[in-house]
């Protein structure tokens, strides 16, 4: 049977460990895998423009002997030109795999019912699983540890903090989630959040003031105040979130040396200052760079021979 990820929500805690186990594998010997996915191809349909996600994807496919091939907006028109069901079962007579990057999260939904190949969602406006276990993978990694440690994320309640949220209480790790009123988390992945964080350890907060959040922090987590499709409200989100900056203010409610992180790309100056984005305690590129490598355990994990 095939195996999708359109959410952390639908992996298993020994699931999470596997990527995370195989992701060190791939990072301390990469030749060993130049050949795992030969002779197979992944197709990346882009709704929305990208940097990370196409580069990582393509050069970790290529790192793993398979091939990619893009198609841009213009190209299929996902859901317009043609259906959302004719081109998942399109697609699954070219390609062993479909990475999908799109505006609503009911379309990945959609592909992996109809496409008879695993679909990875890329990004949707729910969701943003390859980023939510790079960056846990990331803090992991650089702290030797997830029990006990606490990651505050600072900012809006969007696909990244979801992500973020399921992530944490699989592995464990604490995460208080500072928002806005009317710009917090989904409260169903709240609910479903905490009920997995019952079974892991982890606790799970969520607080208004971001100083509340970030007190006694391991990890300051920030994201940009207006994702792509939100351009029309940018200057109302400003506004909103005018006091929700990673600056030095905010890193003195944290631990000494916590580590700061950002998905990128940053606006600096807005939600996240040059001398914040700049420290020594940042680690924003080391987590764009493991983007690639728990990508690549993924696709290893989805597409490789069983």
């Amino acid at each position: 049977m095939k195996r999708d990820l359109v959410s952390i929500k639908d992996l298993s805690i020994k699931e999470v460990e596997d990527i995370f186990a195989l992701t060190d594998q791939l990072k301390k010997n990469k030749a060993k895998f130049s050949k795992v996915l030969a002779g197979k191809t992944i197709a990346l349909i882009f709704q929305k423009p990208s940097n990370r996600t196409r580069v990582s994807f393509s050069v970790g496919m290529y790192q793993l002997g398979g091939n990619s091939v893009y198609l841009a907006p213009n190209e299929i028109n996902l859901g317009v030109r043609e259906s959302v069901e004719d081109v998942a079962k399109t697609l699954s007579r070219y390609v062993e795999g479909i990475v999908l990057r799109t505006f609503a999260h009911k379309t990945v939904e959609d592909l992996a019912k109809f496409a008879a190949v695993p679909v990875i969602n890329g990004l949707s406006d729910f969701s943003h699983p390859c980023q939510g276990l790079a960056d846990v993978y990331t803090v992991k990694e650089k702290l030797k540890k997830t029990k006990g440690v606490t990651l505050a994320y600072v900012g809006d309640g969007n696909n990244v903090c979801h992500s973020l949220l399921f992530a944490c209480a699989k592995v464990g790790m604490n995460m208080n989630a500072g928002c806005p009123k009317g710009y917090e988390p989904d409260s169903k992945v709240l609910v479903d959040v905490k009920a997995i964080a019952k079974s892991t350890g982890a606790v799970i907060n969520l607080f208004n003031d971001p100083k509340d959040a970030a007190k006694a922090a391991d990890v300051i987590y920030t994201d940009v105040w207006a994702s792509m499709g939100q351009e029309e409200e940018a200057q109302k989100r400003k506004q909103v979130f005018k006091d929700y900056q990673v600056n030095k203010d905010l890193l003195n409610s944290a631990k000494k040396k916590c580590l700061i992180m950002h998905c990128l790309p940053a606006h600096r100056g807005e939600e996240i200052s040059d001398e914040a984005m700049d420290s020594p305690d940042s680690v924003i590129f080391d987590q764009a760079e493991n983007r690639m490598h728990v990508q690549k355990a993924i696709l290893i994990k989805l597409l490789g021979e069983k």
